[in-house]
């Protein structure tokens, strides 16, 4: 897979200058880069580093002297990731899954396979299961009866896919993620005490101990296009309604979504995220890594809320929050700061202490 630097230009609408029919082979950090590669230097801070390296060409910040910096070839681009973006889905070579179905692969005869799909070995495809065309499974994944996969879905290594799961167009499945597992949900013959502590914050009653009973799974898990999720990623099925995941929604590595729960469109759902059960989730919500949300709450259209923050009620659209309980970010920020002044505070109290308890009796 090579191009040229006029081609890699003009796939993402960039101005070229120099000798842009050089052939480009990857991308490579500005110390790395070799005479075959195309050095990612966006940024001022960068430029020294180029120095280290042997790149003959390099994408550049706007307004850079290319010819200064020693290269015989140079991309300008304003905004950085996005040129990233672009740049990264031309030059991925893939994972090298060969086209065709693998002989190992055990496919149910009830199954449908869309025209020009790959199926790696030992993949297990289930009865009435669909897989959409040109859709790239990897090694070791399992699709469960009945279950829908998209047009030009790409299923890493050991992906599972749950019975009943309806999965959209240019889905993305990272390693190892598992797409409608059951929900954690149970009960007790009688009240709890984890029900009781819930409703009075603090005190178990009279509950006694009991075994769990399992509350089975009947709904699915349902994800629009061009959504992604990564490695070790989980998607829980529904009770009865389907978990839901909207349109171009990605979920990092290690994110958990509950039973029931529905994610709108264009989330984003970063590292270690927790979502607990029937939690509504609107359009274009950021929830930083480590986010934990509590069950049976709405978080609101564009709500942004910071790492490690634990979300125990309702969230208005558009807020942006952090914290444990989540509050508006600003309000965070100032408790921060007057938990660090409490040492100096408690220093100044004890001063003052001293100073009224030593007057003499007359003052």
């Amino acid at each position: 897979m090579q191009y040229t630097v006029e081609q890699i230009a003009q796939s993402i609408g960039a101005e070229a200058a120099g000798q842009t029919g050089l052939t480009i082979l990857r991308a490579a950090e500005p110390g790395d880069a070799g005479p075959t590669d195309l050095a990612m230097a966006m940024s001022p801070k960068y430029a020294e580093a180029l120095a280290a390296g042997s790149a003959r060409a390099a994408v550049l910040w706007e307004g850079a002297d290319w010819q200064a910096l020693g290269l015989e070839a140079a991309i300008f681009v304003g905004r950085p990731r996005m040129a990233m973006a672009g740049i990264t889905a031309m030059l991925d070579r893939g994972q090298g899954i060969a086209p065709g179905i693998h002989p190992s692969a055990v496919i149910d005869p009830t199954a449908e396979i869309g025209e020009g799909a790959s199926i790696g070995p030992l993949t297990v495809v289930g009865a009435r299961a669909v897989i959409g065309e040109g859709a790239v499974i990897g090694a070791h994944c399992v699709i469960g009866m009945d279950a829908t996969l998209g047009n030009n879905a790409t299923l890493r290594e050991m992906v599972s896919i749950g019975a009943r799961a309806i999965i959209g167009d240019r889905f993305i499945a990272q390693p190892g993620a598992r797409i409608g597992g059951d929900g954690f949900s149970y009960v007790t013959p009688e009240v709890s005490g984890a029900e009781n502590a819930r409703k009075t914050m603090g005190d178990q009653g009279d509950a006694k101990a009991q075994t769990w009973m399992r509350i089975h799974s009947l709904g699915a898990v349902q994800i629009g296009d061009d959504v992604e999720v990564g490695s070790n990623c989980t998607v829980d099925n529904g009770t009865i309604r389907n978990t839901m995941i909207g349109d171009g929604s990605k979920l990092d590595n290690l994110v958990h979504v509950g039973h029931n729960t529905r994610v709108g469109r264009d989330c984003l759902l970063c590292g270690q995220t927790g979502v607990s059960g029937s939690v509504e989730i609107g359009n274009n919500v950021v929830l930083g890594g480590q986010t934990g949300v509590v069950d049976n709450i709405f978080i609101g259209d564009g709500v942004i809320s910071g790492g490690g923050t634990k979300i125990l009620s309702n969230v208005p659209a558009g807020r942006v929050i952090m914290g444990y309980p989540g509050i508006k970010m600003e309000s965070h920020t100032d408790i921060y700061k007057a938990q660090r002044r409490l040492p100096r505070l408690a220093r100044d109290v004890e001063t003052l202490k001293k100073a009224v308890f030593k007057r003499p009796p007359s003052e």
